[in-house]
């Protein structure tokens, strides 16, 4: 009877350790499977994800270099885990839609021209302001300072971290009617910007009309004659062959193209320390490369353009120049008191 019971309590033991061992393993196994949960927040493993980067312009861009070099540095630093989509030329998403996408989550970067943000803060205008970098170098150096990180920071409450400003460069115009050298040249022109009261009324003072069109719908505009003309810099006229539709080309770099590289914040808290390390040093990196090769690809687009002589290009001299921005002061003074003063004075001293 004796032997019975021990042999009894021997079993219901051996029951209660694998019992117990199965509830240990079934709880790792599902801490473990939980990648994107908190144990791949709180943990130090890369976190398994796809990231979608989308833009609309074309692929020998400085916008489309700085995501091919984000691409592949999270994508080699993280061993694969992460992977990196980049989609160009309004492939996932366009103008008008791709701020919302990005607030939803469906994507993860988007670096849209600054213009179209102008409704979202008013400083975003600071690219258009007429004349008031002398390069890129003032350009970056103000984004990158107090007053730039600013701005970006007032996006917080639609749920977007704005992490970097990407250069494409001054802005030049083109038109299909007649060479410009002189305010007074605009006259009765259509021109195509990229959209905000700021570009509008820096075309009505100089009696010319202004329409927002898609970047993408841009070429068929221009050939069929929607609008006369667009301002944009060399890289973009270069890359989408405006100059197959457009007879004059005025160098002026009377505004910019500025991008702004944005994510969604609860996709960004949603890394953990690791893996926000990776991601971070891949915006860096691309960062760098858009801005080392803004420069360089408008210096060779104005070659190509030069080279296949589509277009008459004409380069305004210094007194030409200033016409145009003593023109334009009235519209100057009233936006440095809309955007902000001191955003404006801490803007001007990058210049020197």
């Amino acid at each position: 009877m004796k032997k019975i019971q021990k042999l009894l309590v021997v079993a219901v033991t051996l029951l209660l350790v694998f019992s117990l061992a199965a509830c240990g393993s079934s709880s790792k196994e599902t801490s473990s499977s939980s990648s994107g949960g908190e144990k791949g927040k709180s943990g130090n493993d890369i976190q398994e994800l796809t990231i979608k980067i989308s833009h609309v312009v074309a692929e020998n861009t400085p916008k489309q270099a700085g995501a091919i070099a984000m691409k592949e540095y999270i994508e080699k630093e993280s061993g694969g885990k992460i992977k990196v989509q980049v989609y160009p030329n309004s492939q996932l998403f366009g103008d008008k839609d791709e701020y919302q996408n990005l607030v939803a989550n469906n994507v993860q970067f988007i670096i849209p021209d600054m213009s179209k943000m102008v409704g979202n803060d008013p400083g975003f205008n600071v690219p258009a302001m007429p004349f008031l970098f002398k390069d890129d170098a003032a350009a970056e150096a103000f984004w990158d300072g107090e007053k730039g990180q600013e701005i970006f920071k007032r996006l917080e409450k639609d749920g977007v971290h704005g992490l970097a400003m990407w250069p494409n460069g001054a802005k030049h115009m083109t038109n299909n009617k007649k060479a410009i050298s002189k305010p007074e040249d605009l006259k009765g022109l259509k021109i195509r910007t990229q959209g905000g009261q700021l570009l509008e009324e820096i075309y009505g003072k100089l009696n010319a009309g202004s329409v927002s069109i898609p970047f993408n719908e841009l070429y068929t505009a221009l050939q069929q004659g929607t609008v006369d003309g667009e301002e944009n810099t060399f890289s973009n006229i270069e890359s989408k062959k405006f100059d197959e539709v457009q007879k004059y080309t005025t160098v002026m770099g009377h505004t910019r193209v500025d991008y702004a590289l944005l994510t969604n914040t609860k996709f960004w808290d949603s890394l953990n320390e690791k893996t926000k390390e990776i991601v971070q040093k891949g915006v860096e990196a691309g960062t760098k490369v858009a801005r080392d090769s803004a420069a360089k690809l408008n210096e060779d687009a104005l070659k190509k353009l030069k080279d296949r002589g589509q277009t008459k290009i004409n380069e305004l001299s210094p007194a030409e120049i200033e016409a145009f921005k003593k023109e334009l002061q009235p519209v100057y003074d009233e936006w440095a008191k809309k955007i902000g003063e001191d955003i404006i004075k801490d803007a001007e001293s990058k210049n020197k």
